[in-house]
Parts: structure tokens; C-alpha cells; sequence
């Protein structure tokens, strides 16, 4: 597909993994394999909610929107990525581009929202206990959810309407395997400083201070918990911080390393590397993680295999 065939502005070509061509099997069959894994450790997490009356809590519930947000995440990139692998590069209009890129975007928003609404439950839940049903009622936590999704997916609006005026008068290919932002900036021929800047303004407002709120909420919990003088109390307390901690240190390493740098020291080579990090491995470990670390959870799961 010749990029000369491109017209200004109606289409990109994304290069996908066709610069590795030895890899295009092995690559194939290893991202079929995460992405049905994904679809059922996350829909087995809904379904073990839903049928378990005594896991209808606040927790619960916001673990069935993270699983749900991690369905939507890899059905947002898979099933085009899926097919790519065997094409020599594909076309995509801007439009395709831009919504991909929008949905993309929220999705992530929407999970660094979530985690740090979910380590605030966790504060309520140790530190004021006795207050847990009454802070997080069923009006609240609906609140918190509509919060999370709405405000994540307005954010992701103003990125797209300022790469919507970007001129690609040099290239239209994208060296990625979907419309990633960092390299449609990279392949432009417009000034990016307000791309980036904004970028920059997300990072801090959204992701560090939504960082800084799980860490305050956190060591909270931690005095508290190391208050309590049983140790099965400490353990039990623990294990349900776990695997909400085990998501954070997971999801943040992965973005932060791809999207908190400078255009100017973006490689697209390591880029598509790290960012297989955030889009395959983060929603596949999720529900391993909830699954193996959480024992409540493990307890409901056998009685359902039983009663099945």
C-alpha cells in the first residue's frame, strides 16, 4: 500500500507489526490467546459477582466496573489488531483514527479514576468501619461509578478536537499497531506544544494527583492496620488492600513509561514494546490478580463451581 495513494488528510497507514514479519505468526496467536483470556478471567469475575448475593458490596462493585472498563480496553485495539497481523500495513480513516484514539484514551482516564475511587473505599472500609455502609451506600458508589466514566470520557475530548486541526503533510504512516497519540504527534508537521501540553496537564491533574490520592489513602490504611493486634486481623485486613495495590504499581508503571516523556524521545520501536505493557498484560493480570489474591473472592468462586 503505497502512501502516496493517501489522500491529506482522509486516511493513515498504520504499519502494525509487518516490519517483523518472522514474528507475524507467533505474535497472531499470542495476542488471540490474551485477549480470550482477558474476555473470560474478567467476564468470570462479573458473573461471580452477580451470583453471589454476600459479594454485592461496595468493592464488588466497583471491581465489576473495572472488569467491564478491561473488557471494553482490549475490544477497543484487539479485534482490528487481530486481523492486521495479516495485512502489510492497513488503511484507516481519520475519523476511525480519532474515535479509536477517543475511546482509547477515556477507557485509560476512566481506569485511573476507578482505582483511585476504589482505594478510597478501602480507607472507608479499615479506617472507619463501623461507618463503611453508611459513607459508601448504593447512592454514593453509583455516583463515584457515573463520576469515574463520565469524567474519563470527557476528558479525551479536547485531545481529539486538537488533533483533529493537526496537518500530516509529510507522513501518514503511523509506525504503531493502533492510533496511538504519541505517534500521530510524532508524524505530524503542525506545532504539537499544545498537544503535548495538554498531554502534560492530564498527566498531573488526573494521573499524579489521582497517584497522590491512593497513596494518602493508603497510608491510612496502613497506620490502621497496624494498629490492630491480632495478626489474622492484620492479615485479613491486608488481603484486601492486595490486589487493588498489585493494579496500581502494574497499571501506573506501564503508562507512565510510555506517555509521561517528551515527543522528541519517542522511539517507535520501544514504544510499540512498552506499550504492549498497558494494552495486552495490564487487563489479563487484573483478573488473575483479583482471582489469586483475593480470598473472599476465591471462596465465592468455588461455591459456584460447585453448584454448577
Amino acid at each position: 500500500m503505497n502512501k502516496e495513494n493517501l489522500s491529506a488528510t482522509e486516511y493513515f497507514l498504520i504499519v502494525g507489526f509487518s516490519d517483523i514479519p518472522q514474528l507475524q505468526i507467533p505474535l497472531f496467536v499470542t495476542f488471540l490467546i490474551v485477549y480470550l483470556l482477558t474476555l473470560a478471567g474478567n467476564l468470570l469475575i462479573l458473573t461471580t459477582i452477580y451470583l453471589n448475593a454476600h459479594l454485592q458490596t461496595p468493592m464488588y462493585f466497583f471491581l465489576t466496573h473495572l472488569s467491564f472498563l478491561d473488557i471494553c480496553y482490549v475490544s477497543v485495539l484487539f479485534p482490528k489488531l487481530l486481523t492486521d497481523f495479516f495485512l502489510e500495513g492497513i488503511l484507516v480513516s481519520f475519523t476511525k483514527c480519532l474515535l479509536q484514539m477517543f475511546f482509547f484514551l477515556g477507557i485509560v482516564t476512566v481506569e485511573v479514576l476507578l482505582l483511585t475511587v476504589m482505594a478510597y473505599d478501602r480507607y472507608v472500609a479499615i479506617c472507619n468501619p463501623l461507618r463503611y455502609m453508611t459513607i459508601m451506600n448504593k447512592a454514593v458508589c453509583m455516583w463515584l461509578a457515573a463520576g469515574s466514566w463520565g469524567v474519563g470520557l470527557m476528558t479525551a475530548v479536547p485531545h481529539i478536537a486538537l488533533v483533529s486541526k493537526l496537518s500530516f503533510c509529510n507522513s501518514h504512516t503511523i509506525n504503531h499497531f493502533f492510533c496511538d497519540m504519541t505517534a500521530l504527534l510524532k508524524i505530524s508537521c503542525s506545532d504539537t506544544f499544545i498537544n503535548e501540553t495538554l498531554i502534560y496537564i492530564d498527566g498531573v491533574v488526573i494521573a499524579i494527583m489521582s497517584f497522590i490520592l491512593i497513596i494518602i489513602s493508603y497510608s491510612k490504611v496502613a497506620a490502621s492496620i497496624m494498629k490492630i493486634k491480632s495478626k489474622s486481623g492484620k492479615e485479613k485486613a491486608f488481603s484486601t488492600c492486595a490486589s487493588h495495590l498489585a493494579v496500581v504499581v502494574l497499571f501506573y508503571a506501564s503508562v507512565s513509561s510510555t506517555y509521561i516523556r517528551p515527543t522528541s524521545t519517542y522511539s517507535t520501536k520501544d514504544n510499540k514494546i512498552m506499550s504492549l505493557s498497558y494494552v495486552a498484560v495490564t487487563p489479563l493480570c487484573n483478573p488473575i490478580i483479583y482471582c489469586l489474591k483475593n480470598t473472599e473472592f476465591k471462596k465465592a468462586l468455588s461455591k459456584s463451581k460447585k453448584a454448577t
